[in-house]
Protein backbone atom coordinates (compact mmCIF):
# COMPACT_ATOMS: atom_id res chain seq x y z
CA UNK A 1 0.00 0.00 0.00
CA UNK A 2 1.54 3.38 -1.31
CA UNK A 3 0.17 6.07 0.76
CA UNK A 4 1.79 10.23 2.09
CA UNK A 5 1.03 9.86 5.38
CA UNK A 6 3.62 9.80 8.74
CA UNK A 7 3.29 7.23 10.69
CA UNK A 8 5.57 5.76 14.04
CA UNK A 9 5.01 3.35 16.38
CA UNK A 10 5.87 3.95 20.64
CA UNK A 11 4.89 1.97 23.52
CA UNK A 12 2.37 2.40 25.80
CA UNK A 13 2.94 2.51 29.49
CA UNK A 14 -0.54 2.88 30.37
CA UNK A 15 -1.66 0.32 27.54
CA UNK A 16 1.27 -2.42 28.09
CA UNK A 17 1.10 -2.49 24.40
CA UNK A 18 2.55 -0.75 21.38
CA UNK A 19 0.44 2.02 19.73
CA UNK A 20 0.72 2.79 16.25
CA UNK A 21 -0.05 6.37 15.61
CA UNK A 22 -0.49 8.57 12.58
CA UNK A 23 0.53 12.18 12.35
CA UNK A 24 -2.13 13.80 9.95
CA UNK A 25 -4.83 11.80 11.79
CA UNK A 26 -3.82 12.37 15.55
CA UNK A 27 -7.52 10.95 16.49
CA UNK A 28 -6.59 7.42 15.41
CA UNK A 29 -4.04 5.22 17.01
CA UNK A 30 -3.81 1.53 16.53
CA UNK A 31 -2.86 -0.93 19.75
CA UNK A 32 -1.24 -4.22 19.06
CA UNK A 33 1.57 -6.81 21.07
CA UNK A 34 4.38 -5.91 18.36
CA UNK A 35 5.51 -2.68 16.80
CA UNK A 36 4.60 -4.47 13.23
CA UNK A 37 1.18 -5.15 14.33
CA UNK A 38 1.10 -1.76 15.44
CA UNK A 39 2.38 -0.73 12.26
CA UNK A 40 0.15 -2.21 10.42
CA UNK A 41 -2.92 -1.87 11.92
CA UNK A 42 -2.38 1.75 12.26
CA UNK A 43 -2.19 1.65 8.33
CA UNK A 44 -5.13 0.18 7.61
CA UNK A 45 -6.94 1.67 10.15
CA UNK A 46 -6.12 5.03 7.94
CA UNK A 47 -6.78 3.67 4.51
CA UNK A 48 -10.39 2.40 6.15
CA UNK A 49 -11.21 5.77 7.09
CA UNK A 50 -9.86 7.80 3.74
CA UNK A 51 -12.05 5.23 2.06
CA UNK A 52 -15.32 6.29 4.24
CA UNK A 53 -14.29 9.73 3.54
CA UNK A 54 -14.21 9.84 -0.29
CA UNK A 55 -17.17 7.55 -0.03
Amino acid sequence: MKDKYTYRVTWSREDGKCAGLCAEFPSLSWLAQTPEEAFSGIRRLVSDCISDMRD
